[in-house]
């Protein structure tokens, strides 16, 4: 026994000293990208909130929407600071205007590639000048850098974007994402590239109090009759100011509302929507957006058997209400698929549970056996989605049947491109439908996945909103709207048409083609397809639809969105070719993209000696995601903890060694 005690002393001293040089031996470096809780200290003296608020204000003109967005900084303690601010933005949003206010000052920020402007505004910060510098890290995640915040300053930094609103169904609809949720990744520190770096993200612990405020107002003008407005997500007071304008503001802004999506929803009288041709004369080009309204959809008699295959995120993010309402979101997809289908299910945190080899058919026992591995699922671990994309894609294939993923998440991953990639390069013969299940969803990953999978994405923030979307799903695999879909100019000279092709039609959303022409608008465009109610032609005359000097915003539109082609959900955005397409483009329409960066300086040397804390701003958890969103590897557990379970575990596994010995090792005493 004293032998055993000593040993144990020793090993405590061995693995307290092991954990003290494991620390010394693996910096901040080595450790994973992932985010973390924030522990303020009280005494320190620093600002550690510099974000005081952000205003939103939102003008919708027909089917544009214009916002602009006012983030106010400020420091209230006794030392410079510069501050780091990571915040999420719509997918579609043209980011074409930034400026910084100190003071009486305002500063135009100015558009550069992406290094340049880095460089630009590192060189001013230790110049001790006040500079900011906004760039993307996704096409849904920005940051914003703001140098040498100086005691007492309040800084107002305000961007601008335009948005094309495109209605499903009569149904247009705004999103204002508010807050970026925590990002899995096993990248490290140190070997990842500085494009990854904002993963690794300060956050608070849920219940946490907001140190910043949130406001948004929208000024709607639909151009025709409204018939309803109704925010999912706030509430609101909606001013009807005729009948066809409103003003949609927060009935309390006290209450923090920049932890979840805000989401506006509204519907035209009739569920007419805004069809047509906008056109806009510019200085050196000019512009035109056609938006094509599809016929309704026309429900076949017979769906020919198909095979579902069910990928459901059950990772640490999900715990709680998400993966309540994914589950209940399941129970409504299985439970309606008809016996000649056939489907399977896979749960995937870390790694990959299947519920059979091959795909089952849809008949009761199937079905209970589906609802019990589904309802015995439980939240926690990291997010491996490539893994399981790459072992759903590659499950034996039942031929004669239509193959449908339906990958259920809320896209906390890093690795976006690397699974859409995955998904181009596998997918043969299925479609891949998403369902983003959370209030703040990484509509990134989920748009993405659907766009490479050439299907479409839902997005569920409330449990009351499955049961509709999975009936809004069975209606679009249905049949698509519209396929075989064609675009012809007569007497209009057309040229850069967006997009290059129009894929099928799975939704009741308008064909939306961008482009621009020369000389004189004239001539006729003709949208040709076939639906279910056989073939679908419509024309329109362009000499009926004259410039309207109120138009603006179609040639960021324009951009964004043969940027959004060859770059967003592209994995090969980032050959040499196409960075400098990309960045020519930002440089030419004055656009935040993935290689431009907008980059403000005040020329006034407020800060001598260049000396400032970084600091960087904490985010809030989004609504119903839970603390096991947040964690990361063995690397970032504390020494003393890290000490004792290498002790237990060891002990423990010299307490086994000590009970295997075989009692005929000890002597026996003869009668």
């Amino acid at each position: 026994m004293n032998r055993f005690l000593a040993l144990i002393s020793c090993l405590t001293i061995f693995f307290a000293g092991a954990a003290h040089a494991s620390s010394e031996q693996f910096s901040d470096a080595d450790k994973t990208l992932s985010p973390y809780f924030f522990i303020e200290d009280q005494d320190d003296g620093v600002e550690n909130f510099p974000l005081k608020n952000t205003d939103v204000d939102v003008v919708i003109s027909g089917v544009i929407a214009n916002v602009r967005v006012k983030q106010r900084y400020a420091n209230m303690s006794s030392a410079p600071i510069s501050g780091r601010y990571i915040f999420p933005g719509s997918t579609r949003a043209a980011v074409h205007g930034m400026t910084m206010t100190i003071g009486e000052r305002v500063i135009r920020a100015k558009i550069k590639e992406k290094k340049e402007a880095k460089k630009i505004y590192e060189t001013a910060k230790k110049a001790g000048k006040s500079a900011s510098l906004l760039v993307q890290q996704r096409p849904n995640v920005f940051s914003m850098d703001v140098a040498n915040i100086m005691p007492g300053d309040t800084v107002d930094i305000e961007l601008r974007f335009t948005e094309l609103l495109i209605p499903e169904e009569g149904i247009y609809e705004f999103v204002y994402p508010t807050v970026v949720g925590p990002r899995y990744s096993t990248l490290t520190a140190g070997t990842s590239p500085p494009g990854e770096q904002w993963v690794k993200n300060p956050y608070l612990k849920k219940g946490s109090e907001s140190r910043t405020a949130f406001n948004i107002s929208v000024s709607l003008a639909a151009g025709m009759a409204l018939q309803e407005v109704n925010c999912l997500t706030h509430e609101t007071k909606v001013d009807f100011q005729d009948d066809s304008r409103a003003l949609i503001t927060l009935s309390n802004p006290a209450d923090f509302g920049g932890n979840r999506d805000y989401i506006l929803r509204y519907r035209l009288a009739g569920r007419q929507i805004a069809s047509g041709l906008l056109l806009q004369r510019g200085e050196k080009e000019n512009f035109f957006l056609l938006m094509a309204q599809p016929p309704q959809r026309v429900k076949p008699e017979m769906i020919p058997p198909r095979e579902y295959i069910f990928v459901v995120d059950v990772s640490g993010s999900m715990s709680g209400f998400p993966l309540a309402t994914a589950k209940g979101l399941l129970r409504d997809l299985i439970g309606d698929l008809k016996p000649t289908d056939s489907f399977n299910v896979l749960l995937f945190a870390g790694g990959a549970h299947v519920m059979a080899e091959k795909s089952v058919p849809a008949v009761p026992a199937e079905i209970r056996r589906a609802f019990n591995m589904i309802d015995n699922s439980r939240g926690g671990g990291g997010t491996e989605l490539l893994k399981v994309m790459k072992r759903a894609m590659a499950l034996p294939y039942n031929e004669g049947t239509s193959r449908t993923l339906v990958v259920v998440t809320d896209g906390y991953i890093n690795a976006e491109h690397e699974v859409f990639e995955s998904i181009q390069k596998h997918l043969g013969s299925s479609n891949v439908f998403t369902f983003g299940i959370g209030s703040s969803v990484n509509r990134y990953l989920v748009e993405g996945l659907a766009k490479a999978g050439q299907g479409t994405p839902f997005v569920v923030t409330t449990p009351a909103e499955a049961g509709p979307a999975a009936r809004k799903f069975r209606d679009y695999i249905s049949s698509p709207v519209l396929t075989d879909l064609a675009l012809s100019f007569q007497g209009l000279d057309t040229y850069d048409i967006e997009p290059l092709a129009i894929p099928d039609l799975f939704a009741e959303r308008p064909v939306v083609v961008f482009g621009k022409f020369k000389g004189e608008p004239k001539g006729t465009i003709a949208l040709t397809g076939k639906g279910g109610g056989g073939d679908f032609h419509t024309v329109f005359d362009v000499s009926e639809e004259p410039f309207d000097e109120s138009i603006s915003g179609l040639d960021y539109l324009w951009a964004r969105s043969r940027i959004g082609r060859i770059s967003d959900f592209n994995p090969r955005h980032a050959n040499p070719g196409n960075r400098d397409e990309i960045a020519s483009l930002g440089l030419r329409y004055n656009l935040l993209t993935a290689f431009t960066s907008f980059v403000a300086v005040d020329e006034i040397i407020r800060n001598p000696d260049g000396g400032s804390r970084d600091v960087k701003q904490p985010l809030p958890l989004p609504k119903g995601v839970s603390n096991l969103a947040v964690g990361g590897g063995m690397n970032q557990v504390p020494e003393p903890e890290l000490a004792t379970m290498a002790l237990l575990i060891f002990g423990l596994l010299l307490v086994g060694q000590l009970r295997k010995r075989k009692p005929a090792s000890i002597p026996l005493r003869r009668k």
